[in-house]
């Protein structure tokens, strides 16, 4: 099975340069960035066959991951609108 890449580079190339910034310039979204990739990371070992975990475990943590998305998305369109 082809597991979705899900990362943040692949999801939005069109903001890679303010990814590069803000993970530099703001804690706080380095911290969420940190906090998807782990997570996206897990999900996808998960999906691949490496963990095995319940349906409602992995569902809950694709949640979290696209509600962590979601937040990194608003944060990068800011930084875009005042670029």
């Amino acid at each position: 099975m082809t597991v979705e890449k899900h990362d943040l580079h692949s999801e939005f190339p069109e903001f890679n340069q303010q990814i590069h910034d803000l993970k530099i310039s703001n804690a706080h979204f380095s911290k969420l960035f940190d906090e998807y990739h782990e997570l996206d990371h897990e999900v996808r070992r998960i999906e691949n066959g490496v963990e095995n975990t319940s349906d409602d475990y992995l569902e809950e943590k694709k949640k979290t991951r696209l509600n962590l998305k979601d937040q990194l998305f608003t944060m990068l369109k800011a930084e875009a609108a005042t670029a």
